[in-house]
């Protein structure tokens, strides 16, 4: 899965320079307003929130925007009242893509994204065309230079992970969805820094593109990734290294 990690591994790099921007913090905020509400606002008995937390810490969130965004989830303030919702469709040679929301205006969003999508060759479609290519897991990628691959491979099975990966520059693991904050916690008992830990929908398989098709595909995922009202976008493309950076460049 390298083309698609690589992809993952660059936008992480350029999460400073979105965050200066304020598409992190309007991300984050939404992300923080939604677990409250589905969990609570204490985060040591929601780990969701919790992780939220962490996220809007890492990019320098100041604490007042966390509290207001915790208190308008669990209803102590007023606010815009945000829902989850995803989104399926298909792009340049049929890759598969699953976008997660976050929106206070459904008709709004649909029909900014699919106006995304129709633009850069793909289109939206019905609910659970493309969900079955996926799997849901507890997602974790750990930099090289943070750890050897003995040492990360003992700490993550000890804590029931189900898989470690080699994948050029980083290890990826995978855990069962509800296993993702004990791998977590156990990887920062042993001061080991992750570049990315979320829930992840992966692709079962992937589909090879190049050249024309390829630029068409990352365009499509760059505007569904800069929309405020997406959290996540998921897909199966595999695409070589150079061709990524090449976009990116």
């Amino acid at each position: 899965m390298s083309g698609h990690s690589k992809w993952h591994s660059i936008k992480h790099k350029k999460a400073a320079v979105d965050a200066k921007r304020g598409k992190m913090f309007t991300k984050i905020i939404r992300e923080l307003a939604i677990a409250a509400r589905m969990g609570g606002g204490d985060p040591d008995a929601n780990p969701r929130l919790r992780k939220a937390i962490s996220d809007a810490r890492a990019v320098n969130m100041p604490a007042d925007n966390i509290k207001r965004a915790i208190l308008k989830g669990t209803g102590q303030l007023e606010g815009a009242n945000y829902e989850e919702i995803s989104y399926e469709g298909y792009g340049a040679g049929g890759v598969a893509i699953y976008v997660e929301a976050v929106t206070d205006n459904k008709n709004r969003t649909v029909s900014e994204l699919r106006h995304i999508f129709t633009r850069n060759g793909g289109n939206i479609g019905e609910s659970g065309c493309v969900s079955w290519m996926f799997n849901r897991k507890g997602y974790i990628v750990v930099d090289k230079s943070n750890a050897s691959e003995d040492k990360l491979l003992e700490i993550i099975m000890d804590a029931d992970a189900e898989d470690l990966r080699d994948d050029g520059d980083n290890f990826e693991i995978t855990t069962a969805p509800e296993n993702l904050d004990n791998v977590v916690k156990a990887l920062q008992d042993n001061n080991i820094e992750t570049t990315t830990s979320k829930l992840a929908y992966l692709p079962q398989n992937y589909v090879k593109l190049e050249g024309k098709q390829s630029q068409q595909l990352l365009r499509l995922m760059e505007e569904l990734e800069d929309h405020d009202d997406v959290q996540n976008v998921w897909a199966n493309f595999d695409i070589d290294e150079k061709e990524i950076e090449a976009f990116e460049g």
